[in-house]
């Protein structure tokens, strides 16, 4: 492994020398040029110092995140820097070739200011957004409001109001008490059902206890329900043993319980009012491997007239496509996370667009297909990288017609 990090390191500093040139273009002053060095240095002796340090068996998540945070906002957006030389060297080299056959000229030309202060500015204000997306980003969390007309929806139920929160990570805050606005949030909704698509923790269940309380102050008319999704299982964590792993689940369950959420299991549960019924199903996780498939929609929809109106929760979105849109139970809409919209993009009006839609074709927001609805919800919390960057923490309200 240390000969492998050598090996990357040593392509970065080559890198790190041709990104200079844009810098040494802008100024002449020396003092400047060291302490772009100096810093330069610094950086990556410290993030080989972190890699190097990291053992899989921590069990706080900080380390991880504070080497995705070096990574974004101090390498990535000098690659923006590379590419706005290698524009001008294409250019340098092209013009270099003609002079050298047309008028005998063989020195090649000097570098303009103007590419690299666009190379130098484009990363500086990439840097300056993934600081606040780690500062500011993942606590910006926005209400969506979807309003559906889900076929068979009982007329008991119309208006009905559901919250969907999804992938809180809960090992990823270091502080809990920052995200009571966006329970706030929540609570204000006044929601008839809340439900929960997965990801509560990044591998223990020992990360969400400071988070009960918190959670247990959501309330909803008609109960708090939720699903596991593939982090939860604890099958990315260091185990002393397979007994301690086996106790993992039932502790996140059982913490869950605390916070007022019922957990379900390739079952269902019947939601009623006005003497109408609204059927909840909930699946274990089933993703494209290598993510596991436990997920068994047979066993959830068991017992269910196929004509009754039904929401699904499914983490994987995935899952649709393969397994719930052709299902013979017919239903209509399914709840999903999962993707985080890669914490990453723009998500405007007419504009969205994200690393991870090359990943995934349903990634965040409403999709129908046959009158099967999939809703992706772009994700509560973080992991990885702890920030936000153009897809914001996302808090989903319902309304059914």
């Amino acid at each position: 492994m240390q000969k492998n990090i050598l090996i990357i390191t040593g392509i970065l500093f080559a890198l790190e020398f041709y990104i200079y040139q844009a810098f040494k273009t802008l100024t002449n002053n020396n003092y400047l040029r060291i302490a772009y060095w100096a810093i330069t240095i610094l950086v990556y002796f410290f993030f080989i110092y972190e890699i190097l340090n990291f053992k899989k068996t921590d069990r706080d998540h900080s380390r991880i995140q504070l080497i995705a945070s070096i990574f974004m906002i101090f390498m990535l957006p000098k690659l923006f820097v590379a590419f706005f030389l290698i524009i001008e060297d294409l250019g340098r080299g092209a013009q270099f070739f003609v002079q050298s056959f047309g008028t005998g000229e063989n020195h090649l030309p000097d570098r303009r200011k103007f590419l690299s202060i666009l190379g130098v500015g484009t990363a500086a204000l990439l840097s300056g957004l993934f600081l606040d997306g780690i500062i500011f980003g993942k606590y910006r969390h926005t209400i969506r409001k979807v309003k559906l007309k889900i076929k068979g929806l009982p007329n008991s139920f119309k208006g009905y109001k559901i919250i969907q929160i999804s992938d809180v990570h809960a090992g990823s805050f270091l502080h809990p008490e920052k995200l009571q606005q966006a329970i706030d949030l929540i609570n204000e909704q006044k929601p008839d059902l809340v439900l929960f698509t997965g990801d509560m923790v990044n591998n223990y269940a020992s990360e969400f206890e400071p988070f009960v309380a918190l959670f247990k102050s959501i309330t909803a008319k008609d109960g708090k329900f939720s699903i596991l999704g593939n982090h939860d299982y604890g099958d990315y964590g260091a185990w002393e043993s397979t007994a301690e792993k086996a106790k993992n689940l039932p502790d996140l369950i059982n913490l869950q319980k605390q916070a007022g959420f019922e957990m379900l299991r390739n079952e269902h549960r019947i939601i009623e009012q006005g003497g109408e019924k609204l059927y909840l199903l909930g699946v274990e996780n089933w993703g494209e491997k290598p993510f596991p498939q436990y997920g068994d929609l047979d066993k959830a929809a068991k017992g269910i007239p196929p004509e009754a109106a039904k929401i699904l929760m499914s983490h994987d979105p995935t899952h649709f496509d393969y397994i719930v849109k052709k299902h013979p139970s017919k239903v209509q809409l399914t709840l999903s996370g999962h993707t985080h919209g890669m914490q990453f993009g723009l998500d405007l009006k007419n504009i969205r667009w994200s690393p991870a839609q090359y990943r995934y074709k349903k990634w965040a927001d409403l999709y129908e297909s046959n009158d099967q609805y999939l809703y992706v919800n772009r994700g509560f919390g973080v992991i990885g990288y702890p920030g936000r960057v153009g897809i914001d923490p996302e808090i989903t309200l319902f309304e059914l017609s």
